[in-house]
C-alpha cells in the first residue's frame, strides 16, 4: 500500500512537464485536462490512503507539497503561453511565489522546531482544490473552445489567489510571530 501511495505522489511530479508538453507543443487539450484530473485525484487519493492505512511519512510528508507546486507550475505556465495571456502569468507568478514562500517558511519552521506553524489547514486544502478546479476549467474551455469556460475559469483563478494569499499570510503571521 505505501508503494501505491508515493506512486501516486510521483504520478503528479511526473504529469506536470507531460501536461505542459500536450498543451503547449501538441495542443492536446483534451488528453491533457484527462492527466490532469487523474493528477489532481492523486492528489486527494495518496493523503486519504495514507491517513486511512496510517503509512503517514516523512518522505511523504515531504513530497507531497512539491509535487502539488510542480504540477501547479507547469500547467500555469503552460496555460500562460499557450493563451497567450498575460492575466494568467501575473497570477500564476502571485501564486506560485506564494507556494515557493510557505516552502520556505515551512523549511525555517523545520530548522527552528516550529514546524506546527505550517501544518496545512483546511483552507489551504481549499485552495488547492480550487486552484486545480481554475486550471481544469481553463483546460476544458481550450479543449472544447468555450469562451465562456474560460472566462469563468478567469474568475476561479482570482478566487483562488485570494485564498492562496489569504493562507500565506496566515502561515507568515504563525511562522514569524515567535521570531519577534
Amino acid at each position: 500500500m505505501n508503494a501505491l501511495i508515493q506512486s501516486l505522489t510521483y504520478l503528479r511530479i511526473i504529469a506536470g512537464p507531460i501536461i505542459f508538453m500536450l498543451i503547449t507543443f501538441f495542443d492536446f487539450y483534451g488528453i491533457a485536462l484527462i492527466l490532469f484530473l487523474i493528477a489532481g485525484l492523486s492528489d486527494y487519493l495518496d493523503g486519504f490512503l495514507a491517513r486511512k492505512y496510517n503509512l503517514v511519512s516523512v518522505i511523504g510528508s515531504v513530497l507531497d507539497p512539491i509535487a502539488d507546486k510542480i504540477l501547479i507550475t507547469f500547467v500555469i505556465i503552460g496555460l500562460a503561453l499557450t493563451m497567450e495571456s498575460s492575466f494568467v502569468a501575473f497570477v500564476g507568478a502571485l501564486i506560485l511565489a506564494r507556494e515557493f514562500w510557505v516552502g520556505a517558511l515551512r523549511d525555517l519552521n523545520a530548522r527552528s522546531g516550529n514546524t506546527s506553524a505550517t501544518d496545512v489547514t483546511f483552507l489551504a486544502k481549499i485552495k488547492t482544490a480550487i486552484q486545480l478546479c481554475a486550471l481544469a476549467g481553463f483546460l476544458l474551455g481550450l479543449y472544447t473552445g468555450n469562451v465562456m469556460v474560460l472566462f469563468l475559469s478567469n474568475f476561479m483563478l482570482v478566487l483562488a489567489l485570494i485564498i492562496t494569499i489569504q493562507t500565506g499570510l496566515s502561515y507568515t503571521i504563525a511562522s514569524l510571530i515567535k521570531k519577534i
